[in-house]
């Protein structure tokens, strides 16, 4: 059987990426998450933009984009122009200023819609680790590793981490939702 610590740890890291895809989500308030990881054409190829410029946080609802690299900001502007995020960044000598405009209640709507697409991809992920689990348990047994009663604790064990991971999802779920709806 694939060790538990395995299980957790690919789990976990499933929760991570989903957590990070929340946080590209904006909320109607500034955060270096909402842009750190588009992709800028520079030099010829795609780089995340907190590899070329850092990113802070003024006030509560402005962005400060400077580039390490004077020559990026045309760049930079229209990567973030281009995303779906509906930011309108200025160009304020070298640096890009990007004030994050108050959320709609439509937009809200929306953005929970995405949130939940977000989650469920995140369950998806926590499943397949789970499939993949139990194919490996049953494998032990055909080879004659494991007895059938082994074969059943450790499928129940692997389903009990599942539902653990299944839960702090939606736990991280409900804390965006939240998020999104009331601030």
């Amino acid at each position: 059987m694939q060790e538990a610590v395995e299980i957790e740890e690919r789990m976990g890291k499933t929760i991570e990426a989903t957590l990070q895809e929340f946080n590209s989500v904006r909320t109607g308030r500034a955060s270096p998450a909402l842009v750190e990881s588009l992709q800028i054409e520079y030099y010829g190829s795609k780089t995340p933009l907190n590899q070329l410029a850092s990113i802070t946080v003024p006030e509560p609802r402005l962005l400060l984009i400077r580039p390490w690299d004077k020559t990026a900001v045309k760049e930079i502007r229209k990567a973030v122009a281009a995303s779906s995020l509906g930011l309108n960044p200025v160009v304020d000598e070298n640096a890009l200023r990007i004030v994050i405009p108050e959320l709609t209640e439509e937009r809200r709507v929306e953005l929970t819609r995405v949130v939940r697409q977000i989650a469920e991809k995140g369950r998806v992920a926590i499943r397949n680790v789970r499939r993949r689990a139990v194919e490996s348990i049953r494998k032990s047994e055909k080879a004659g590793d494991i007895s059938k009663d082994d074969r059943y604790g450790q499928e129940r064990d692997v389903q009990e981490i599942t539902d653990q991971y299944i839960e702090e999802l939606d736990r991280l779920l409900k804390e965006k939702e939240d998020e999104l709806m009331n601030r």
